[in-house]
């Protein structure tokens, strides 16, 4: 009989999707009914420190894949012009981020996944920030999402390029080279009102902005959350393979 596999989905803003479209959502709707099961941990804002700090409540639910999606906030912390100051406050972290503790924190997330749970880990990389790809922001995730690729080749774990599939895609499309703006307060307040009041869908607001994948620079539209699950369901499907070529239906959950 076929079983569940269940799948959790680990991050910061773009998996709790209150702000971005949903790729947790996505991601369950590219299997058939029953196939997979779907949790998200979540929480806005949180840098890598964060995720670690929270990980009781992800290991404590049974899991068969753990994605972790982590690491924008700091990547953009090393942008000139990141509040940083006021990111530490309302974040409670003890030190100021730097690429050095992200990859230290993130080590320490999968040292734990891999103590604590049976799951099968995968680290996905960095969604673009902004959509060009010469300027400082593109090039502070790529940064962070080679330190990904570094501690999952360190750890043995599961590297997916989600950064490398959406470089792919911005380069194919060749969208305009919207400057990137830092969010702020005004701005958030701005989608706010077009998704409240005006009642505007994601995917417009990026249209009117001039966004291939983003609403705001960071951000996922329907688009670049779309590219996320193919990600994840790609390296799930490829996993099932090594495995013996045993469909994700198939196999027992608790592995």
């Amino acid at each position: 009989m076929p079983m569940t596999i269940r799948i959790s989905c680990v991050g910061d803003s773009l998996t709790r999707a209150q702000h971005s479209a949903d790729y947790v959502s996505l991601l369950g709707a590219r299997h058939r009914p029953g196939e997979v099961s779907t949790q998200r941990f979540g929480v806005n804002g949180d840098f890598a420190h964060n995720l670690l700090r929270r990980l009781d409540d992800v290991v404590a639910v049974p899991a068969d894949v753990v994605t972790v999606l982590i690491g924008t906030n700091d990547a953009r912390a090393s942008l000139p012009g990141y509040p940083v100051d006021q990111a530490m406050r309302r974040k409670g972290l003890p030190t100021r981020p730097s690429a050095a503790w992200f990859q230290d924190c993130l080590g320490r997330i999968v040292d734990r996944l891999r103590a604590d749970t049976d799951a099968t880990v995968g680290l996905v990389s960095l969604p673009v920030l902004g959509q060009d790809l010469t300027a400082a922001p593109a090039q502070a995730s790529k940064e962070y999402s080679g330190l990904i690729a570094e501690l999952a080749g360190s750890r043995g774990v599961s590297y997916l390029p989600l950064h490398e599939r959406q470089v792919e895609e911005i380069e194919r499309e060749s969208p305009a080279r919207i400057p990137y703006e830092e969010l702020t307060a005004v701005r958030y307040l701005r989608t706010v009102f077009q998704r409240k009041v005006l009642r505007r869908h994601l995917d417009e607001i990026s249209r009117r902005r001039g966004l291939l994948l983003t609403t705001d620079h960071i951000h996922q539209n329907g688009r670049g959350a779309a590219l996320i699950a193919e990600v994840i369901g790609r390296w799930m499907v490829s996993e099932a393979v090594d495995d013996g070529g045993c469909p994700p239906s198939a196999r027992p959950a608790g592995r």
